[in-house]
């Protein structure tokens, strides 16, 4: 499907910009990078995800698609369904489903807020830290509800909030130079918006959805093999945190990550702490 073909709410422009864009070009350049950072936390997710053979899946803001793969090797009698506002990420989605000769699954480009999914068309929702970006969470979270069978399943992985992620406080002290760097919303759209309990919940209930949980896993993200490795990835994913910066201030913000990843270099790679929520939930 081409971008001209991708309807999305104008609430979402901005997250179509930049993940039809920029951000898109990144993430699938480093798909296996980033797909081994979750390693520790993706496992328990498809676990608490419980796909049973015969079901039918829809993964929102399915990226490159492994959990769409994953979901589809579940679901084997069944299929799944990936949904991404990213073309260059579902067409790695899609060469890598072929590749592994996987039938029962499909990549689409769309706007999970607004896209028109067939009512009660899936047994189970999942999202890997895909459903933190609407423009409007309840409308995007009552469409999925719609999208699925009455008592059916949803499983997200969310971000536990900015202090309790050192991957992330870590690279923002050492690249802050001594700035004070404005801290992400904790509203929509942020890898935040969903981090504080009671506020997920509340959009949940307004979406219909009932009897919702949080399970929070603190489990390492593995950034790369060597410290060369680590710090030529994470300067790059995060480089423009030194925008505003002198040549010695740059300097010094990119001297400071680099002890900093060299300080968490062990024998099986570069490893910081993370903290998620497994958020679950039925269909009312």
């Amino acid at each position: 499907m081409t971008m001209e073909q991708l309807v999305a709410d104008p609430s979402n422009a901005g997250q179509v910009d930049a993940w039809n864009g920029e951000e898109g070009v990144f993430f699938t350049a480093h798909a296996e990078r980033f797909d081994q950072a979750l390693a520790s936390s993706h496992r328990p997710f498809l676990e608490a995800a419980g796909v049973q053979a015969a079901e039918r899946v829809l993964d929102v803001g399915c990226g490159t698609g492994q959990t769409t793969r994953d979901c589809a090797r579940a679901a084997v009698n069944g299929s799944a369904l990936g949904v991404d506002l990213s073309s260059q990420m579902l067409a790695l989605a899609r060469q890598t489903a072929a590749a592994e000769g996987l039938t029962n699954v499909e990549f689409r480009q769309a706007d999970a807020q607004i896209h028109p999914f067939a009512a009660g068309g899936f047994d189970v929702v999942v999202s890997r830290l895909g459903s933190m970006f609407f423009g409007d969470p309840v409308a995007a979270f009552t469409n999925l509800r719609r999208a699925l069978r009455p008592g059916g399943r949803l499983t997200l992985l969310t971000w536990q909030g900015l202090a309790d992620n050192e991957w992330l406080t870590e690279f923002r002290r050492a690249l802050a130079d001594g700035r004070d760097l404005p801290a992400p919303s904790p509203e929509a759209p942020s890898p935040f918006a969903l981090a504080d309990p009671r506020r997920a919940s509340g959009i949940l209930d307004a979406a219909g959805f009932a009897d919702a949980s949080f399970t929070g896993l603190c489990e390492p993200m593995l950034f790369g093999s060597t410290t060369d490795d680590a710090f030529d990835f994470v300067s790059e994913q995060y480089g423009w945190m030194v925008e505003g910066l002198d040549d010695d201030g740059r300097s010094r913000a990119l001297d400071a990550l680099r002890a900093s990843i060299a300080a968490h270099t062990e024998d099986h790679g570069v490893a910081f702490g993370s903290a998620t929520w497994i958020v679950q939930a039925r269909a009312g």
